[in-house]
């Protein structure tokens, strides 16, 4: 996959060498958090019109997203580092990605400008595939009918995807210390969303989110010395220093991966230790033998087991993890990353 980088605001000079390698391109336009099973469907919908033509399928997305520029004290954190979106779109069968620098300056680009400055002179797109509620432009007033609008006069095809409605079972638990994070409700219909992952995982509720990701939440990082408790206590773990504004789940102990390994997973301050910072710690199961400091991690998300609880007792936690590895041990052996 071939990536370009640039300011959306003079793509017909930035953007030579791509149109002489993508001649009328098909081209997918959105911020792609997550590239979740939403996304995914756009995304094949784009690349099945590329094919039945002949074309090469563009993926037009930006860095930062929209929301760090525009309303930076409530931009939501992130599904995805920009290096994972771009590996997750190549995932997807996207041969080219045009990454736009997103500033107030192509903010402020009318749909209009938008279509014929990017769509037109820049990409000279051949066909645009989005999702039904896809919105472009200054303060987001352009959107489908916009595209179709000028679909005449600059040559390119509109397909609407509708959104993606899924079944989603209600996240699993058996904790007795988890009772206000544990989802009381049954199966539902949901439409597919970034808004709606981050907030299954700010809940906790991992296995909801990974249903509609297609694939486990992950945190990123580099592994930095901690305060080595968990190897005093048996379980020494890699401390993750989270890169990339990304999501973090709710506070507790989690049954995961790191970098691929089944591993117990917290999140939160170490609150009978008297923490107030907020970390994620991995340690891999049945291992001791692991140097990862200064390196790069993963650390996948496969179900929540408990909530974060202050023991009076280091004794009583060192019981609880004792458990803790046990269920995250029974969980991971019929489940896979």
């Amino acid at each position: 996959m071939r990536i370009w980088r640039g300011t959306g605001l003079s793509p017909a000079t930035e953007l030579a060498g791509l149109r002489a390698a993508f001649p009328r391109p098909v081209v997918s336009i959105g911020v792609f958090d997550g590239v979740h099973r939403g996304h995914q469907k756009i995304l094949a919908a784009a690349r099945r019109h590329a094919d039945e033509t002949g074309r090469a399928l563009l993926a037009v997305t930006f860095d930062p997203i929209p929301e760090r520029v525009l309303r930076p004290q409530a931009a939501p954190p992130l599904l995805a580092t920009t290096a994972r979106r771009l590996a997750l779109l190549e995932q997807a069968q996207v041969d080219g990605v045009y990454l736009v620098e997103f500033t107030t300056e192509f903010a402020a680009l009318t749909p209009d400008q938008f279509v014929k400055t990017v769509l037109a002179d820049g990409l000279d797109a051949s066909a645009v595939v989005v999702g039904a509620n896809f919105r472009f432009g200054h303060r987001a007033s352009g959107d489908v009918t916009t595209l179709t609008h000028h679909a005449g006069q600059f040559g390119y095809a509109v397909e609407a995807v509708d959104l993606l409605t899924l079944a989603v079972p209600a996240e699993p638990t058996d904790d007795a210390h988890a009772a206000a994070q544990d989802d009381p409700r049954p199966a539902e219909l949901v439409t597919v969303s970034s808004s709606w992952i981050r907030q299954q995982i700010a809940a906790g509720w991992v296995a909801r989110a990974a249903v509609a990701l297609g694939r486990p939440h992950r945190l990123e990082g580099e592994v930095q010395h901690g305060d080595r408790r968990g190897r005093s206590l048996g379980y020494p773990t890699a401390n993750l220093a989270v890169a990339g504004d990304l999501a973090l789940p709710a506070d507790g102990v989690y049954a995961g991966w790191l970098d691929g390994m089944p591993a117990a997973i917290s999140v939160g301050t170490n609150p009978t230790f008297g923490g107030t910072v907020r970390r994620v710690e991995a340690y891999v199961l049945d291992r001791d033998d692991l140097d990862y400091y200064g390196k790069s991690v993963t650390v996948d998300f496969a179900r929540r087991i408990r909530g974060m609880v202050r023991f009076a007792q280091v004794d009583e936690l060192r019981r609880q993890m004792d458990d803790d590895v046990a269920r995250c041990r029974d969980i991971l052996r019929t489940v896979t990353a």
